[in-house]
C-alpha cells in the first residue's frame, strides 16, 4: 500500500463523503480573503458552526499545532482537518484547493503588472479589497477572542503576546515558546487554570477518531515521499544549471524560507525583502510592497507574495525564454517549494499530535499557545490597519513600536472600512464586491 494512502490513520465517516467535503473546501478556498485571521475564522464558521464536521476542541487542537509550524498556518490547518476527515487524500485536496485560487490570481496579476505596470484600475480594486480585508480581520479577532480567551489567565497571555510583539518586536518563536511553557508548567504544577475553560465542552464531531496509536513507520514513509518530492527537484536544478542560475536560486532560497517562516508572511517579509532587493536585486522596494498588496487582497495565504517575488526574479533574468514565460515559471517554482513542505509537516506530525490530545500538560501548552495566537493576530491586524489607514508613523521613544500619525489619516480608507464592516453581516461576498466597486469609483472618477 502506498504510504500516502494510509486509510487507517483517518477513516472516512458515513456522514461526510470526500466529494461533499471537496465542494466545501473549494468554497472555503474561493472565500479565503483576510489573511490568517480571516481565513481561520472562515474555516471555523464553515466547519464548526455551519457544517458541524469538527468540534470546537478538535479545531483548536489542530490550530495550536499548525501555529507551531513554519509556513502558512491557515493552509496547514485546512490540510490537517482534511487529513482528519479523509486521510492523506483529504489533506491533499483540502490543502491543495486552499492555494489554487491564490496561485491563479497572483499569476494573473503578476502578468498584468509585469506587462503594464500599476494601473488606476488595479489601484482602485486593491484599495477596496484592503478596506474589506481590514473589516474582516477585526471581525475575526472578535470571534476568535470570544472563543479562545475564556479565563483571566488566557487574556493575560494574549495581552502579553500582543505587547511583546507590538512594543518590543519580540521574535514570534520566542512568544510562542513562552506561552507554551506557561501552559505546560501551569497544568503540571496545578497553578491557576490557563486553558481549562477553553477546553470544556463536547469533543463529539462527525469524525471517526484516528488510530490512537500512530504508526511511526507510516509517518516516516509519508515524510520520505514528500521530502523527495521537495528536495530532488531543487537538487536537480542546482546540479543541472549551477547554483548561480536564477531558477536554482529561487528553488534554494524559497526552500530555506519554507523551513524558517515561523509567524507567517509578515514575520518572513523583512528577510525576504532584504534578500530579494539588496542581495539578489530581483525587485525594488515599491515592487515588494505591491506584491504584498496583491497577496493581501487575493484569496489564499499571505505567503503567496513569494510567488510574486519568484515571478519578478525570473522575469528580470529570462534566459532563453520570453520574460513573461520565465516569470510564470519562476512564480510556480517558488510556490512549489514553499507549499510541498507544508504537507510534509502535517502528514508526518499529525498522527502523533492527535495522540497527544489526552495529555493534560501538552494540551495545556497548546491551548496557552492558542491564547497567545489571539495576541499575535491582533498585532498583525493593527499593523495592517495602521499602514492602510495612515500615511505616516512615529516611533515610540526607544522602542521599536511605530504608532500612526493622526494627521495622516485617510478619511476615504476609514469610511470604506467601516462600511465594509457593516456589510459583513450580509456575507463576505457582498462586502468584497461592494468594496471593490467603491474603490474603483474612488480611483477612477
Amino acid at each position: 500500500m502506498s504510504p500516502l494512502s494510509m486509510p487507517s490513520i483517518a477513516r472516512e465517516t458515513t456522514r461526510i463523503t470526500l466529494a461533499a467535503a471537496t465542494k466545501v473546501w473549494a468554497r472555503i478556498a474561493l472565500l479565503s480573503f483576510g489573511g490568517p485571521a480571516g481565513q481561520i475564522a472562515l474555516m471555523h464558521r464553515v466547519l464548526v458552526d455551519e457544517e458541524k464536521w469538527i468540534s470546537e476542541r478538535r479545531f483548536l487542537h489542530a490550530l495550536n499545532f499548525c501555529m507551531l509550524l513554519p509556513g502558512p498556518e491557515a493552509q496547514q490547518l485546512a490540510t490537517y482537518i482534511g487529513w482528519l476527515m479523509h486521510g492523506v487524500p483529504g489533506g491533499l485536496i483540502a490543502g491543495g484547493l486552499f492555494i489554487v485560487p491564490g496561485v491563479a490570481a497572483i499569476m494573473a496579476l503578476s502578468l498584468v503588472y509585469a506587462a503594464y505596470g500599476a494601473t488606476p484600475a488595479l489601484d482602485g480594486a486593491f484599495f477596496g479589497l484592503k478596506a474589506a480585508v481590514l473589516a474582516l480581520v477585526f471581525a475575526a479577532i472578535r470571534r476568535l477572542g470570544a472563543r479562545a480567551l475564556r479565563t483571566s489567565s488566557q487574556k493575560a497571555i494574549a495581552a502579553a503576546a500582543f505587547l511583546a510583539l507590538f512594543l518590543l518586536d519580540a521574535p514570534f518563536p520566542l512568544v510562542v515558546l513562552g506561552a507554551g511553557l506557561v501552559g505546560f508548567f501551569g497544568e503540571r504544577l496545578g497553578l491557576p487554570p490557563v486553558t481549562r475553560a477553553a477546553a470544556e465542552g463536547s469533543d463529539e464531531d462527525g469524525l471517526t477518531a484516528p488510530d490512537q496509536q500512530p504508526d511511526p513507520r507510516r509517518a516516516l514513509a509519508a515524510a520520505a515521499v514528500l521530502g523527495a518530492l521537495w528536495i530532488l527537484p531543487v537538487a536537480a536544478l542546482v546540479l543541472a544549471f549551477g547554483p548561480q542560475d536564477v531558477y536554482a536560486r529561487i528553488a534554494v532560497f524559497f526552500s530555506k524560507m519554507a523551513v524558517v517562516t515561523f509567524g507567517g508572511a509578515y514575520a518572513a517579509l523583512s528577510y525576504v525583502a532584504q534578500q530579494a532587493v539588496e542581495r539578489f536585486h530581483w525587485m525594488t522596494p515599491p515592487e515588494m510592497l505591491d506584491g504584498l498588496g496583491m497577496a493581501e487582497t487575493t484569496p489564499g495565504p499571505l505567503i503567496m507574495v513569494l510567488q510574486f517575488v519568484g515571478f519578478m526574479a525570473a522575469f528580470r533574468a529570462p534566459g532563453a525564454l520570453s520574460p513573461l514565460a520565465a516569470g510564470a515559471l519562476g512564480g510556480l517554482l517558488a510556490t512549489y517549494v514553499t507549499f510541498v513542505p507544508c504537507f510534509l509537516w502535517i502528514f508526518a506530525g499529525a498522527p502523533f499530535v492527535e495522540r497527544l490530545r489526552g495529555n493534560a500538560a501538552l494540551a495545556g501548552a497548546l491551548s496557552a499557545i492558542a491564547a497567545a495566537v489571539v495576541g499575535v493576530i491582533a498585532n498583525l491586524a493593527l499593523w495592517f490597519a495602521t499602514h492602510f489607514l495612515f500615511g505616516g508613523h512615529w516611533r515610540l521613544g526607544l522602542l521599536p513600536a511605530q504608532l500612526p500619525d493622526p494627521a495622516t489619516l485617510d478619511p476615504a480608507a476609514l469610511a470604506l472600512s467601516l462600511v465594509a464592516g457593516a456589510l459583513l453581516r450580509f456575507g463576505l461576498a457582498p462586502a468584497l464586491a461592494l468594496s471593490v466597486g467603491a474603490g474603483l469609483l474612488l480611483k477612477l472618477v
